[in-house]
């Protein structure tokens, strides 16, 4: 293919702020390889500015965008791309602190393997969902730790990394083990009303940093997969919190579990906030609609 011309976004605090030298290797080899024509470089500043970038830009002038940071980085790109009708092939570079959808992808962040995922151009088209007015590329949650992403301070996340969230972690449980949400979730293939610990509607097998949340979830197959996690005694707890290290979480029997493409979360209690890719994404109640193939993503040829 001919020379690249790529749009830049870039969040220049993740990664504990490495992230510029990271793109500075990857352009370097393309330039190398004479696969780059032109690379425009748009830093973040404050929230929403990964958002207007993406939707602000000119699709006759780049080949592709290309989102560095963490997952409300790419989180923020999306609905640009999407709200602002960009159809251009989305890179992503993992640079955050947990980086789900790049895990989920497998998308190497060394300086050269990246520059040749570049290079091979290879597209998979990929859901996203929809909650209300907003997108989501990975998942939707509500409940038990969901709201650590937002709580633990942006210098914490730098300086510290994934240990900042599980500081976090460590200090919200005991505090809301015994705490649960009134929930009610109606879709076409099952409905459900309890009350709940945690509820995850994810479009990966990658949530929070746990790579096999739910091992039968394909980003392209049209479906969201939902979790539902009950009420639980504090003995019950504790063991399911030792399964969801080890492994894939939709599998415990104690575990409601199954896929669709459109539903809709409300709770009797007010104030009930929904995560969308580890940011505040409003109040319930939510319809929740999985956007089959809304974008275009460059991922590693194998």
């Amino acid at each position: 293919m001919p020379p690249m011309r790529i749009k830049l976004i870039v969040n220049p605090t993740a990664g504990r702020q490495s992230i510029r030298q990271t793109i500075c290797d990857i352009l370097g080899h393309l330039i190398d390889e004479s696969a780059l024509l032109q690379a425009d470089h748009y830093y973040t500043q404050k929230a929403k500015d990964a958002e207007f970038f993406a939707r602000t830009t000119d699709v006759s002038k780049y080949d592709l965008i290309l989102a560095a940071g963490g997952d409300g980085t790419v989180n923020e790109v999306i609905n640009g791309m999407i709200k602002g009708g960009i159809d251009l092939p989305l890179a992503i570079l993992p640079a955050g602190t947990v980086n789900d959808f790049g895990n989920y992808l497998g998308i190497s962040t060394e300086p050269f393997s990246y520059a040749n995922m570049l290079r091979d151009f290879t597209i998979r088209n990929t859901d996203v969902g929809k909650a209300g007015d907003f997108y989501f590329l990975n998942v939707a949650a509500g409940g038990l730790l969901t709201d650590i992403g937002y709580k633990v301070p942006s210098d914490a996340k730098t300086a510290m990394g994934r240990f900042a969230y599980f500081l976090e972690g460590a200090r919200d449980i005991p505090a809301n083990i015994y705490q649960s949400i009134p929930l009610s979730i109606v879709s076409e293939e099952k409905e459900y009303s309890g009350d709940v610990f945690l509820f995850l509607v994810t479009n990966s097998t990658s949530v929070g940093g746990f790579r096999k949340i739910a091992a039968g979830a394909d980003s392209s197959d049209g479906l969201l997969d939902v979790l539902i996690v009950p009420k639980l005694a504090a003995g019950d707890l504790f063991p399911l919190m030792g399964r969801l290290l080890m492994g894939d979480l939709s599998s415990d029997g104690k575990i409601t579990y199954f896929q669709t493409k459109r539903l809709l979360i409300s709770s009797a209690a007010s104030n009930i906030r929904l995560d969308l890719d580890g940011e505040e994404g409003g109040i319930l109640p939510v319809e929740i609609n999985c956007v089959h193939h809304a974008l275009r993503l460059i991922v590693p040829k194998n």
